[in-house]
C-alpha cells in the first residue's frame, strides 16, 4: 500500500479511536454508559446454541425510502443492509484498511492507480459466483451515482484479467481509502451485473449482495427482515471493526420501523426488542433505572439549518447572514438535547473527535454573534419581516423536530412567520430533493472521515443548491493536497467561503444513545449498527 495514502488515512481515524475508547467519568455515567464500541460489550458470556435465540430484533427510528446503498446518504440505509452488502475494503476496530471482497491491493508510487486481486469463490445470495465483471459493475455505478464518489468524476474501474480490477485516477486523491471503504450512507457495495442491468438510476428491483445476511422482506411501514446466508464466505482473519471474518449468529434480524421513542424504549424494556435506535435523550435515566437494558453511547450526528437557495428569500445573502444572527445555536443545541454530555457548540464541519485534524477558527466569532435585535432590524430593512415561510422536518428523529421547534421560535421573533411542516422520514427526503418542496430544513448528518465527505457540501439538492463553481473549485484543491499536513490552508479556504456565504449553518454535534438488552451478546457499533458476530440468550 502506498505509505502515503496510508499514513493519511490513519492519521484521519486516529481521532476516532481515541473517542471510541475513552470513556465518562463515574460523575457522567448517570446520563449514558459509554462504552468502547469497538470492544466486545461486557454483556457477552459463554453460551451454548440451545441457549441463544434465532432472532435478533432492532427497533429502529425511521424507515429510509430506498434500502440500494449506492443511492442514499440515509444512515438508515447503510444500517440496515451493511450486512447484507459487502465492499472491497473495509476498516477494522483501528480503522486500518484491510481487504474484504478484495483478497488483496497495491497503491502505485504516484497515487494514481490502485489494484485489486479479487477474491476467488465468494457467492451472491442467488447462488451465482462473483466475478471481477460484478465488480466493475458494482464499482462504476457507484462512482456515477453515490454522491460519495464524486470525486472520482473523471476515473474509472476496469479489470485486465479475471482476477484484477484497476481504479484508475487522472491525479492522486488524498480521500481516496476513506470513501472507498465507508460504509456509512452510499457506499460502493458490491452486488451482480444483471441486477444493475435491471435497474436504473432510481434504484435496483433485487438486494442481492455477497454479506452473511440476505434479504429477505420490507414490509412498508413495518420491518425489514435479513436472514442468515449459509453459503456465505468468510474471510479467515479475526474479526475487527468493519472486517475480518464475519459470522451470522442468528436465523433472522429483523429491523422494525418503530418512529414512537417510548414504544421503542418500553419495547426494549418489555423484551419485545433487543437493541433500541436513537434512545430519547430525556428516557435515558428510565434504561439506566432498569436491569434489563443497558445505554451505549455512540457518535451521533452533525446538524446542518439548510437555507432553499433556489427561493428568492434566500438568494440574499444578507438574509442568510441576518439569520445566522439571530439563531441563538446554544440554546437550540441544549433545547435539543437538554444535557450538555449529548451534545457539543462546534463550528468545524468535522466532528469533535477530528478537529485536531481539522481545524480553524475561521467562522467561530459570526456564529456565537448572537444579536437577536440586530437581525430583527436587517430582515426588516431587507422588507422580508412578515414573510412567510416552511420549515419542514420529521418526528421520526426526536433530535431533528426538537431543533426545528426551537429554531421556529426564535425564526419568528425575528419578523418571520414559520410554517413548522412534518413529514415522514421518506417524504422529507423527498420534499428536500425539490427546489418548490421546502424553505427551510433542519437535519443530522452521520460522521464522515474528513470534512468534504459530507453530502450537504456537494452540488445540488443537499447543500441547498449552492451557485457557481468557487465552492467546488476549493472542494476540489482540498482533495488534491499531497498530504494530511497540507490541507490546512486549503480547509481554512473552505471554512472562509462558507461563513462568507452562509448556504447553511452548523449549529452542533451530538452523540445519540442506543439502548441494548443485557441479553445480546457482543454487541458492536462502528459507523452503525454491527449486525453479524452478535448473538441474543434465551
Amino acid at each position: 500500500m502506498n505509505k502515503l495514502l496510508k499514513s493519511i488515512f490513519v492519521c484521519a481515524f486516529l481521532a476516532v479511536i481515541l473517542i471510541a475508547c475513552s470513556k465518562d467519568s463515574e460523575d457522567n455515567q448517570d446520563a449514558a454508559e459509554e462504552t468502547n464500541a469497538n470492544d466486545n460489550d461486557t454483556t457477552q458470556t459463554e453460551t451454548s446454541d440451545d441457549d441463544l435465540k434465532d432472532e435478533l430484533n432492532i427497533a429502529y427510528s425511521a424507515q429510509p425510502a430506498t434500502i440500494d446503498p449506492h443511492i442514499t446518504t440515509a444512515v438508515a440505509t447503510s444500517d440496515i443492509m451493511r450486512g447484507v452488502y459487502e465492499t472491497l475494503l473495509a476498516t477494522d476496530e483501528n480503522y486500518e484498511v484491510k481487504p474484504m471482497l478484495a483478497e488483496s491491493y497495491e497503491v502505485s508510487d504516484d497515487g494514481k492507480e490502485i489494484t485489486f486481486k479479487i477474491r476467488q469463490g465468494v457467492k451472491f445470495h442467488n447462488g451465482k459466483e462473483m466475478t471481477v465483471d460484478d465488480v466493475v459493475a458494482s464499482m462504476e455505478r457507484w462512482r456515477t451515482l453515490s454522491s460519495r464518489a464524486t470525486p472520482f468524476a473523471d476515473a474509472k474501474f476496469e479489470a485486465t484479467d479475471d482476477q484484477t480490477v484497476v481504479f484508475t485516477l487522472p491525479e492522486p486523491i488524498s480521500t481516496t481509502l476513506p470513501v472507498l471503504t465507508g460504509m456509512l450512507g452510499s457506499f460502493a457495495a458490491i452486488m451482480p451485473a444483471e441486477v444493475i442491468e435491471a435497474g436504473d438510476d432510481s434504484g435496483v428491483t433485487e438486494f442481492i449482495g455477497t454479506g452473511p445476511f440476505q434479504f429477505d422482506e420490507w414490509r412498508q411501514d413495518s420491518y425489514v427482515k435479513l436472514s442468515k446466508f449459509d453459503d456465505y464466505q468468510a474471510v479467515e482473519e479475526e474479526a475487527s471493526g468493519l472486517a475480518g471474518k464475519k459470522e451470522a449468529l442468528v436465523e433472522e434480524v429483523y429491523f422494525h420501523f418503530v418512529t414512537d421513542a417510548s414504544t421503542r424504549v418500553a419495547g426494549v424494556l418489555s423484551g419485545e426488542y433487543d437493541i433500541v435506535h436513537a434512545t430519547p435523550y430525556d428516557q435515558a435515566e428510565t434504561i439506566e433505572n432498569s436491569d434489563v437494558a443497558v445505554n451505549h453511547s455512540v457518535p451521533g450526528s452533525t446538524y446542518i439549518f439548510l437555507f432553499n437557495k433556489e427561493k428568492e428569500i434566500f438568494k440574499d445573502v444578507r438574509v442568510r447572514k441576518a439569520i445566522r444572527q439571530g439563531l441563538d445555536v446554544a440554546s437550540i443545541m441544549h433545547g435539543t438535547f437538554g444535557n450538555e454530555e449529548y451534545y457539543t457548540l462546534n463550528h468545524n464541519l468535522v466532528m469533535p473527535y477530528l478537529t485536531n485534524l481539522y481545524n480553524t477558527d475561521v467562522g467561530k466569532a459570526e456564529l456565537e454573534e448572537y444579536d437577536l435585535e440586530a437581525a430583527k432590524q436587517e430582515l426588516e430593512e431587507l422588507g422580508v419581516a412578515g414573510e412567510e415561510i416552511s420549515l419542514v422536518t420529521t418526528r421520526d428523529y426526536d433530535d431533528q423536530y426538537n431543533a426545528s421547534v426551537v429554531a421556529q421560535q426564535q425564526l419568528e421573533q425575528m419578523g418571520l412567520k414559520v410554517n413548522l411542516e412534518v413529514y415522514d422520514w421518506p417524504t422529507l427526503l423527498d420534499l428536500t430533493e425539490d427546489p418548490e418542496g421546502f424553505d427551510l430544513n433542519i437535519m443530522g448528518w452521520g460522521p464522515q472521515p474528513e470534512p468534504t465527505s459530507y453530502g450537504f457540501l456537494r452540488p445540488g439538492y443537499d447543500s441547498g443548491w449552492i451557485e457557481g463553481n468557487e465552492f467546488f473549485e476549493l472542494i476540489d484543491e482540498f482533495r488534491r493536497q499531497p498530504s494530511l499536513e497540507e490541507t490546512a490552508e486549503a480547509y481554512e479556504a473552505i471554512v472562509q467561503w462558507l461563513t462568507d456565504e452562509v448556504p447553511f449553518i452548523k449549529l452542533g454535534d451530538s452523540n445519540r444513545i442506543a439502548t441494548v438488552s443485557n441479553k445480546v451478546n457482543n454487541f458492536q457499533f462502528q459507523d452503525g449498527f454491527i449486525t453479524w458476530n452478535i448473538s441474543v440468550s434465551k
